[in-house]
């Protein structure tokens, strides 16, 4: 991939394509008035796009309270996975939540999606548990992972 990639913080106006990815990646996607809410009504949502040639091609969302993280979601458009850049947004989540000194980051992943644990194991995350039929669309344990900084 020859692209050079930007990550920077979301704005409003990334909404529209946050929300293709939501729906190319996930069995219940979040809607445009999720995000608006999260963008202008939740002062713990910090949110960072991946773009390429004017397009955003990923994003990573995550609630900062005191000092304590929750990764909301992170995705990929899907011609763009595979090149690093899920884990470029998850690094630079993590990068500034030492920035602002959080301490710990805690996240679910469904217990079928290994490739995104692996990724988590990567950036060192640990295992904490099991949710049991967390996701609504078809039932699904999550595993709850975190990491301390």
């Amino acid at each position: 991939m020859n692209k050079t990639i930007e990550y920077r913080k979301m704005t409003k106006e990334d909404i529209p394509a946050v929300v293709e990815i939501e729906q190319e990646s996930f069995a219940t996607p979040w809607t445009q008035e999720v995000f608006e809410h999260e963008m202008t009504g939740n002062d713990y949502a910090h949110y960072i796009v991946a773009v390429a040639d004017d397009e955003v091609i990923g994003h990573c969302g995550m609630w900062v309270v005191l000092d304590e993280s929750h990764i909301t979601n992170v995705a990929v458009r899907k011609h763009m996975r595979g090149h690093g850049i899920g884990e470029a947004l998850m690094r630079k989540a993590i990068e500034l939540c030492k920035t602002n000194d959080v301490r710990l980051m805690t996240l679910e992943v469904r217990v079928s999606n290994h490739t995104a644990q692996n990724l988590y194991r990567k950036l060192g995350f640990q295992d904490g548990g099991i949710r049991k039929n967390y996701y609504t669309d078809d039932h699904e344990d999550a595993l709850v992972m975190w990491v301390e900084f």
